[in-house]
């Protein structure tokens, strides 16, 4: 996730949406009035996005008398791992923190419980996806408050035109804008035969094998739709099973149609693969598309967001959600609970979504129709199923359902994509099983 050329943090943000009334939130002013606030929200790779969250802390702020801090702290150089990791050991900081996917877990003793908060806001604003409830509770506790700001499905995004013209597949005809999926034969087989096609014609689909998230989130979405885990959600070792089997199986004929230094690719790889045109497919969010829209426009205006293939075990799509968090150690715990409220509104949703056109992602199931997404373009409707508004597919994570502490191993260490690799390049299959267990025993032990 560097500041390359072609990366995410490059494209360019949509103008906010005017928002509906805010609702109230749940906390009178005279509970926190005049008190200070330090939030450290991550800092978004959209331009201007930024801008947004600042209002809305702002508009907050003013209602409640509250001073407020805002520090926007990169994820370039694991920025805000190092921070999450300094206030939890100082017992010091901000009382508020934005972390993504696993850090909720790794810091659960250290955190406050959000209950009181969370329970209200899912009555209004629908419940949350399984990924959600998976990565943000704890022995019934609610972790941290999800977050719209950074949260991304990583799903196919399709060139229109060569997925047409080499594999017979239209793309829109299939996942039409403003209307359900039509995808009951966009299958893992169709998915394999789609990618032989596209290699032929010398536009290969751009899926890495290396170890960055991107590459690890492809590889989850696919163990997922075989119903491989390598760890069970009771912590078992499930790692010589068939299914974990299939999947190997499956990666090892998908490889041979992939570029061929698909192992090297990290998170701008499949970016710029996609923006220069070779591309017929890649897994991410909008980013590479509207960087396309500056750069490349005649690619931008052929390429469509939709829906993975489904498996033998169902329809998965690779899904990393951000939370807020709150120390419970915070000096003020109930601002820092009345501005999540605040920042969980449908109207603030709306306007985070737009500031950045589209690329973030609510929890919630009733905010996956905004107009956002159906008006961005070119060509116009190409993110309308981005956020998954049919509920077509389950939203899933790598290593997802180990315990989240041994999933965060597995996820980091890129085991998956490991085991792909080295299967595709000769080893036997119960080499390769070996190697794997052996990896998570270890994760089991640490």
């Amino acid at each position: 996730m560097s500041r390359k050329k072609l990366s995410r943090r490059e494209f360019v943000a949509a103008t906010a949406l005017s928002s509906a009334a805010l609702i109230t939130a749940p906390y009178i002013r005279g509970a926190h009035a005049a008190g200070k606030l330090a939030i450290g929200f991550w800092d978004h790779w959209v331009p201007g996005a930024n801008k947004t969250s600042t209002a809305l802390v702002n508009e907050w702020a003013e209602k409640e008398k509250v001073e407020v801090q805002i520090d926007y702290i990169t994820s370039q150089g694991n920025k805000t791992l190092l921070t999450m990791a300094a206030e939890a050991q100082a017992r010091s900081g901000h009382d508020i923190l934005a972390q993504a996917t696993w850090q909720a877990h790794a810091y659960a003793e250290l955190l406050e419980p959000v209950n009181d908060i969370m329970e209200p806001i899912i009555k209004q604003n629908g419940a949350v996806n399984d990924t959600v409830n998976y990565l943000g509770q704890a022995k019934g506790k609610w972790l941290g408050v999800p977050a719209c700001i950074g949260s991304q499905i990583k799903g196919p995004c399709s060139r229109i035109d060569l997925m047409k013209k080499h594999a017979n597949i239209d793309v829109q005809a299939m996942y039409p804008a403003g209307s359900p999926p039509k995808a009951d034969n966009w299958t893992l087989d169709t998915f394999l035969k789609a990618a032989e096609a596209c290699h032929k014609a010398g536009h290969p689909f751009g899926i890495g094998l290396g170890e960055t998230s991107d590459s690890v989130d492809a590889a989850g979405a696919i163990f997922n739709s075989f119903g491989a885990e390598l760890v069970d959600a009771k912590g078992n070792l499930t790692v010589k099973t068939d299914a974990v089997r299939q999947a190997l199986e499956y990666y090892k004929k998908l490889i041979a149609f992939l570029p061929p230094d698909a192992a090297a690719w990290d998170d701008a790889s499949n970016n710029k693969w996609l923006v220069s045109g070779r591309g017929a497919l890649i897994m991410n969010p909008p980013s590479a598309w509207a960087v396309a829209k500056r750069d490349a426009p005649q690619v931008a205006e052929q390429c469509w967001t939709h829906g993975f293939a489904a498996g033998p075990k169902g329809r998965f799509a690779p899904y990393l959600p951000f939370f807020w968090l709150t120390w419970s150690f915070s000096k003020n715990k109930a601002a820092a609970k009345s501005l999540l409220t605040h920042l969980s509104q449908p109207s603030s949703i709306e306007k985070l979504v737009a500031a950045s056109g589209g690329y973030d992602l609510p929890a919630y199931e009733k905010l996956t129709t905004l107009k956002t997404w159906a008006e961005e373009g070119p060509p116009k409707g190409t993110l309308y199923h981005y956020p998954n508004p049919y509920n077509h597919q389950k939203l899933s994570i790598a290593a997802s359902p180990a315990p989240p502490k041994v999933a965060q191993q597995i996820y980091t260490q890129a085991t998956l994509t490991k085991m792909a690799l080295r299967y595709s390049q000769g080893e036997k299959m119960e080499s390769t099983l070996a190697w794997a267990e052996g990896e998570c025993e270890g994760f089991m032990r640490s």
